[in-house]
């Protein structure tokens, strides 16, 4: 049996981390791969907190912030998915725990 070319570390992380969200709910493991696709701005603003279903719950420091980002929700999608593996986020929730 032939194997393909082999696959670098930095290839395999993210759908690995994707897999990990999925399994365990949990967000926190995205967020090298939400800082990379969102950039490091936003990502001080912004951090994966959940995915539920594949809806990534992701916590905002404003409701600003919330705004500002629910426009580019399906893009942001398509661009954690190129990394993620297809359907991994299926949509963004953006939520503000004032304080």
């Amino acid at each position: 049996m032939a194997r393909g070319e082999p696959k670098s570390l930095e290839s395999l992380l993210p759908r690995v981390l994707g897999r990990l969200a999925g399994e365990s709910g949990r967000g926190h493991p995205l967020a090298p791969v939400w800082a990379s696709v969102v950039g490091a701005h936003i990502a001080r603003h912004a951090t994966p907190r959940a995915l539920e279903g594949g809806t990534l719950l992701v916590s905002v420091t404003s409701p600003e912030w919330a705004r500002t980002l629910e426009p580019e929700a399906a893009s942001l999608c398509v661009r954690l998915n190129e990394r993620l593996g297809a359907d991994t986020v299926k949509a963004l929730a953006f939520r503000w725990e004032g304080r």
